[in-house]
């Protein structure tokens, strides 16, 4: 795997429970800011997909018509 090199500025307290998770998973740093991103990124990226396919759809005229609007809001009640 390829890597890459990224600086980052964190605040010294969450660099201090950082360390001390390392210690205690006999893990480094890198593994634990590399885990902790991807996690991040995995649960974020599902809002640009939709977004993505919201947009795509739109171009493409996608629109529901007022009467299927209308169905959904009153579905739930509103």
């Amino acid at each position: 795997m390829t890597t890459r090199t990224m600086n980052v500025r964190i605040p010294e307290a969450l660099y201090g429970q950082i360390e001390e998770l390392a210690r205690a998973t006999a893990r480094t740093k890198s593994f634990l800011a590399i885990e902790a991103l991807k996690g991040y990124v995995e649960s974020e990226s599902w809002q640009v997909r939709d977004i993505r396919a919201g947009i795509a759809e739109a171009d493409a005229g996608d629109f529901a018509s007022p009467e299927e609007v209308a169905a959904t809001f009153a579905k739930h009640g509103a």
